[in-house]
């Protein structure tokens, strides 16, 4: 009786454990590049302890927080670096997160030039923050405020329990750049940032259970990009990004629990382009991210597909 019991008792324990809920959540807002059709702009939410933390801005990451009810939440933006594909939505999280609920400023942390980025919108939506501060609909003066801070390699901040490390990589000739490495007690996810390989990643993402990274298609790049674009240009291109055979040298060194790819060149790849390469290189978990893929971590790492 006593042995029935213990075996129930540690049954019950474990489904405890099974349903315990997820110490991190990722949501891939966007994952794609500065190409505006089939994918969004890059953007990922990081959630943990009641905080919710926006990652890259690009093309759309407003509207995906105001559909998950999230616009006024997102108080804190970090920025990989300064690309436009990066960059180009932070008027619309800064602003329409004000209109409708945040009341704190938007405190945006980046590398080298986020100050002058932000001053820059400052002074570009001067009026509409007029209109809406003074004249119109009153509303609360710290919201409009835009409140940079930059920062480098290995700078630490902490968001709640959220430990935020943001670490150096190398997108080339673009500099400085940076990738994230968000910790929340024994679990933590990596963001890469847009990078070619290096050491400085593995070193950083070391023990994390889900490294989210960018990735190239050289062959799907070559054959359908911009006609805007010469050969040179998109080789220059391909040499600033990770090829999957590299990404997947970076995930075996790395052994996270799961393996993503966001931030997917071009738009239009599809898995077939990226995971038999990957393959190549590394056999462990892949998941080839999508708009809206939510990620969940604890002790387990559980994939919730986007909406169809």
């Amino acid at each position: 009786m006593k042995r029935l019991l213990l075996l129930l008792a540690c049954g019950a324990l474990a489904s405890a454990a099974s349903a315990a809920p997820a110490v991190l959540t990722v949501t891939l807002l966007g994952t794609g590049n500065p190409r505006p059709a089939v994918r969004g702009g890059p953007a990922i939410l990081v959630e943990g302890g009641g905080r919710a933390v926006l990652f890259d801005a690009g093309r759309g990451a407003e509207e995906k927080l105001f559909a998950l009810g999230l616009a006024p939440k997102v108080e804190v933006l970090y920025l990989t670096h300064l690309h436009s594909d990066h960059t180009v939505g932070i008027p619309d999280v800064w602003l329409t997160g004000w209109l409708f609920g945040r009341s704190l400023p938007l405190r945006v942390f980046g590398p080298a030039g986020t100050g002058a980025l932000c001053r820059g919108l400052e002074r570009a939506f001067s009026f509409d923050v007029h209109m809406r501060r003074d004249v119109d609909e009153k509303l609360p003066a710290a919201g409009a405020v835009l409140d940079a801070h930059e920062i480098g390699d290995g700078s630490v901040t902490t968001e709640g329990p959220l430990r935020v490390t943001a670490f150096s990589v190398d997108h080339g000739p673009v500099r400085p750049a940076l990738g994230y490495r968000i910790d929340a007690g024994r679990h933590s996810v990596v963001l890469s940032g847009d990078t070619r390989p290096n050491d400085n990643l593995v070193k950083f993402a070391r023990g994390t259970d889900v490294l989210v990274h960018e990735v190239i298609a050289p062959d799907a790049e070559r054959g359908g990009a911009a006609a805007s674009f010469s050969r040179e240009q998109r080789e220059r291109i391909i040499a600033h990004h990770s090829t999957p055979e590299q990404a997947g040298e970076i995930f075996s060194r790395v052994k996270p629990k799961l393996a993503v790819y966001s931030h997917i060149v071009p738009s239009f790849a599809t898995a077939a382009d990226l995971v038999a390469p990957t393959r190549k290189t590394y056999s462990g978990p892949l998941e080839v991210g999508e708009d809206g893929m939510v990620i969940e971590i604890g002790d387990a790492v559980r994939v919730i597909p986007p909406r169809k």
